[in-house]
């Protein structure tokens, strides 16, 4: 009986060495650098807003952010590494729907879990997508894109480099009854290389990536993915105002920690997400990189995970996508 009282004391008291340790390093966070790992290459937009956060984190927290891209697999190689790393604090994700809502559905075997394998830390905002063409391509608006496809079946194609230009791609193709042939890639920027080369006919691509290309005349821009026009490009329409009917997909950004993170760390990288994110001229600054940022609790960004997977699951499959 002594034996057993004993072992209980002494788990106990090591259980409560072990919330002081976790609750001191909270306290005490962050001692040394910060590493961020993306899913996609430097030049996507998700690269380039996070750096732009990250600068003002780092001011913030005192400690040098690094970004870390690790692009493949559709995310899976980032979201799997993130999984697996120390929930110190000091290796968190910075992410979209590609990996936290669309993977479960597009890929068979997922070596990580979204909801069990990750904190929720804070959502950043939204990217919306848009339609680019090559000006090759006599099409000046979607109604003549989808009237040349459909006079020309099977010779279009479009580029993919994440999960939205793939879900978005397949949609178009489903809804406005075209046949067009799929063409993936690891990321948007050796994608839209090829779009420019004249390779591929056409991609949805976030407004950052596509917009410097459009201004300058190298692609022809045609509609926002977003059920209404996006105040990024007021210009363009919506692909349901174009003549695409049921169409709403919208790219979201945010961050995320390994399972078992310390619960202080995770409210103290989101109070500054949020100063940071609530300052007018930062939120300018990624307005022209083609953000719509705001933020959230843990809390929130954790139920909008969640309710997203839902409506991924439909996307995916009213777009016909089969998992591979």
């Amino acid at each position: 009986m002594k034996t057993i009282r004993f072992a209980a004391v002494t788990f106990a008291a090591f259980a409560a060495g072990l919330l002081a340790t976790n609750t001191t390093q909270a306290q005490g966070y962050p001692t040394r650098p910060i590493t961020l790992v993306l899913p996609f290459a430097a030049g996507s937009g998700t690269d380039t807003t996070t750096r732009i956060i990250s600068r003002h984190l780092a001011d913030a927290l005192g400690q040098q952010f690094i970004v870390d891209n690790k692009p493949g697999a559709n995310g899976m190689i980032a979201a799997t590494y993130v999984a697996r790393a120390q929930p110190d604090g000091y290796t968190l994700f910075v992410t979209t729907n590609t990996t936290h809502s669309a993977n479960p559905y597009l890929l068979k075997t997922l070596t990580y879990d979204p909801v069990k394998d990750f904190t929720a830390i804070a959502r950043t905002g939204d990217l919306p997508f848009m339609l680019i063409i090559n000006p090759q391509v006599p099409a000046k608006n979607v109604q003549e894109l989808v009237a040349y496809a459909k006079a020309n079946p099977g010779k279009l194609t479009y580029a993919s480099g994440s999960s939205s230009s793939s879900v978005s791609g397949a949609t178009f193709a489903k809804q406005a009854g075209i046949d067009l042939l799929h063409v993936p890639y690891k990321s948007s920027p050796p994608a839209l290389s090829d779009v420019l080369g004249g390779r591929i006919t056409m991609m949805f691509i976030d407004v950052l990536t596509g917009l410097p290309h459009v201004k300058s005349g190298d692609l022809k821009a045609l509609a926002v993915t977003t059920k209404k026009r996006s105040a990024l490009v007021p210009d363009l329409p919506s692909m349901e105002e174009a003549g695409v009917p049921n169409f709403d997909i919208t790219s979201w950004q945010g961050y995320f920690a390994p399972a078992g993170t310390p619960k202080d760390i995770i409210v103290r990288v989101n109070a500054e997400i949020q100063k940071i994110i609530g300052k007018p001229e930062i939120k300018a600054e990624l307005a022209t990189r083609g953000m719509d940022a705001f933020s959230s609790s843990p809390e929130e960004m954790e139920k909008f995970v969640k309710d997203q997977l839902v409506l991924w699951e439909r996307l995916v499959k009213d777009a016909g996508i089969e998992a591979q």
